[in-house]
């Protein structure tokens, strides 16, 4: 991923859990589909390839729920959500999921969706899940694309005589991101825009109304707008530039957050405190009222109990941290509301840190908030050299990745330079690196949630040791590069299918799941 935003890409999105990839991400694919095809669907059918993450996972991480309340037109939040698949037949759209070859899909969680609207035209269209609740349309109507949904885009498929015509309504009003893409074959013609507006109303239809126009799609954004361009890409441009100007690294993510969206930084920090907000309240309602599990039961309030009691063997600041982690992801995988930091399934960690941060180290609310903006910039630096989807590379670039930003989030809460901060987030990295993706019975809960707890511990570990004198000989975009690389080692089995490491433990095969 290019130009990756902290706001659309890392610390979010808002999502209902547990997944982002397969619950978030299908929820933007639906959503899009949706806008694409002008409306709601009367039938819709979603096709997966059976070696793919989808076909495995789908229902158990509530994929065909999400699904469906994209094409709905509901918020992932809309308390709906469980009954999404009743209200889609309530509303006479026919949902279809099926498991067939996808001829080139080069992503595990690709998918093939074919929708048709009352008037009888249809929307043929493949995504992808990239991971962390982002997605990219990689082919509409037998063309090869690109649309993320952060930004509104339109595509127009015409005779090579009227793309002219066509480009006009697109580009006159100055609200063009970047340039214009076309394409040709066979006579016809495909153009492109990415845009920072909506096209003035009545538009599309005097677009689809030109001679030698055969389709127009437009696809309103599910995202911020990304209308400006990155201050930085690596790890070390984002440490020099803190360096250069004396700031810690929270500022230089707040004001990169403010360029890269065009907001101004006040609105930027406005919408940070809002997701600091869900994630506090997702770690109060796993502690005192968590809803239902699939596997588990509720662990977090009797830990953190026991240990504010005495009867753990050690005890402290690190276990009440573990136990704020669990919180939050019982709610994750109760499909409640929380915020990704970066994934569903890694949405613990950052929560139980910073609510520990919070209660536990005296840091101000203020200070909270940029060490959230912190763990940002090293998500970016994480999404454009690698990926948030364990599908490509197991565990450790979901929880692994977490387990980073929130040992930088640690660091930065508690005055670290922004070299510092880099480093605690290295050595986290590099002790989970090779960690695979082995959820048992493709439910996010076993071991996603110990492993959570285990990451959140350790982010204060990490920062420790750096603030306390270890010297980090491999810098943080080299061990990025060397998790990446290690994760792509991994065979599907270990990538988020089910298939191999604990997942196939026979105790783990003999659990009798609760409906969700």
């Amino acid at each position: 991923m290019d130009g990756a935003s902290v706001l659309n890409h890392v610390i979010g999105p808002v999502m209902r859990g547990p997944s982002s990839s397969h619950t978030a991400g299908a929820f933007h694919i639906g959503a899009m589909a949706r806008s694409m095809l002008g409306g709601m669907p009367v039938a819709a059918r979603f096709a997966f390839d059976p070696g793919g993450s989808y076909a495995k996972c789908y229902r158990g991480q509530r994929a065909d729920r999400a699904f469906a309340t994209g094409l709905l037109g509901w918020p992932i939040t809309d308390d709906r959500f469980p009954a999404a698949l009743a209200g889609a037949a309530e509303a006479g759209m026919q949902v279809e999921f099926v498991e067939r070859p996808l001829a080139g899909a080069d992503h595990p969680n690709a998918v093939e969706v074919e929708l048709t609207a009352a008037d009888g035209h249809r929307l043929c269209a493949r995504a992808n899940s990239v991971g962390g609740g982002a997605v990219e349309f990689v082919r509409l109507g037998g063309w090869p694309v690109r649309f993320t949904g952060d930004a509104w885009e339109v595509a127009v498929e015409a005779e090579a005589s009227a793309v002219d015509d066509a480009l006009g309504p697109l580009v006159a009003d100055g609200a063009l991101i970047g340039e214009v893409q076309r394409q040709t074959r066979e006579g016809l013609c495909l153009v492109c825009a990415r845009r920072r507006a909506p096209l003035a109303a009545g538009a599309c239809e005097r677009l689809a109304a030109l001679r030698g126009v055969r389709a127009v799609w437009a696809c309103e954004p599910v995202f911020f707008v990304a209308a400006g361009e990155p201050s930085f890409a690596s790890a070390a441009e984002m440490v020099a530039i803190s360096l250069d100007r004396g700031i810690p690294l929270g500022q230089t993510a707040l004001e990169y957050e403010a360029r890269r969206l065009a907001l101004p930084e006040s609105a930027v920090l406005a919408e940070m405190e809002r997701r600091l907000d869900i994630m506090l309240g997702a770690v109060e309602l796993g502690l005192t009222a968590p809803p239902a599990m699939r596997l588990l039961g509720p662990s977090a309030g009797r830990m953190l109990q026991a240990e504010r009691e005495g009867r753990l063997a050690a005890g402290g600041l690190h276990a009440r941290g573990a136990a704020r982690a669990l919180a939050a992801m019982h709610v994750s995988s109760g499909g409640g509301v929380v915020c990704a930091a970066p994934t569903g399934g890694s949405a613990g960690v950052l929560p139980g840190v910073l609510a520990t941060l919070l209660l536990e180290v005296g840091a101000s609310r203020e200070r909270a908030v940029r060490g959230l903006l912190a763990a940002g910039a090293v998500g970016v630096v994480v999404a454009n050299r690698a990926t948030f989807a364990a599908e490509v590379a197991g565990c450790q670039v979901e929880i692994g990745a977490a387990g980073a930003m929130a040992a930088a989030a640690v660091a930065d809460a508690c005055g670290a330079r922004a070299d510092q901060a880099a480093d605690a987030a290295a050595i986290a990295f590099q002790n989970t690196m090779g960690s695979v993706c082995d959820l048992v019975q493709g439910i996010v809960e076993i071991p996603c949630h110990t492993r959570n707890a285990v990451a959140a511990a350790n982010a204060f570990l990490c920062a420790d040791m750096v603030l306390g004198g270890y010297e980090n000989p491999i810098p943080l975009d080299e061990t990025i590069d060397a998790v990446y690389a290690s994760g792509r080692m991994l065979p599907a089995e270990l990538r988020c299918t089910a298939l191999g490491g604990l997942a196939v433990a026979p105790s783990a095969l003999s659990l009798k799941a609760r409906n969700s």
